[in-house]
């Protein structure tokens, strides 16, 4: 089942981002709690027996930077925004393999649309480029991004 988000799954989506993410690259859980409360049909989670396995999250603005670090706890997020910028997609490591991440960005894809969004953003390592081009997603470039002290790239789906 996929749903939006409420504030009760906080605990459970900050251990899925902690266990899944490498070095600081995860959201500490005052950014995952900012996101549940600021933007909840920008934050879907899916659950597998009743227990969430995996997440997507974002804002939305009118001007896209992805490397603006500010952004990751929603400053310059703006609902009316038509541009998306996903911040994780994440699944916790029982459940990867499964094709969760699809239906999550599947959904959240659908979602955006729903909301007249004209476009959804978001920075992948390397070994997920081919995932988010599979899902309709162009390769922009190597991100001046290094969050996290890692390489990133910008990918991009145009939604109108």
């Amino acid at each position: 089942m996929i749903r939006v988000v409420t504030s009760a799954d906080l605990e459970r989506c900050y251990e899925i981002e902690s266990v899944s993410y490498e070095g600081d690259e995860a959201a500490t859980k005052e950014k995952i709690a900012t996101r549940i409360a600021t933007w909840p049909q920008g934050f879907i989670v899916l659950e597998v027996g009743g227990v969430v396995a995996g997440f997507i999250n974002g804002g939305s603005a009118f001007e896209v930077e992805m490397s603006n670090e500010e952004f990751k706890e929603l400053i310059g997020h703006d609902p009316d925004g038509p541009h998306v910028v996903i911040m994780s997609v994440v699944v916790h490591p029982d459940f990867q393999g499964r094709g969760i991440a699809r239906q999550l960005m599947n959904d959240f894809i659908a979602r955006m649309r729903a909301l007249h969004k004209s476009s959804i953003h978001l920075m992948c390592k390397d070994r997920h480029i081919s995932l988010y081009e599979s899902l309709g997603f162009i390769y922009i470039k190597a991100s001046e991004s290094d969050h996290g002290g890692m390489a990133w790239h910008e990918m991009a789906m145009q939604l109108q």
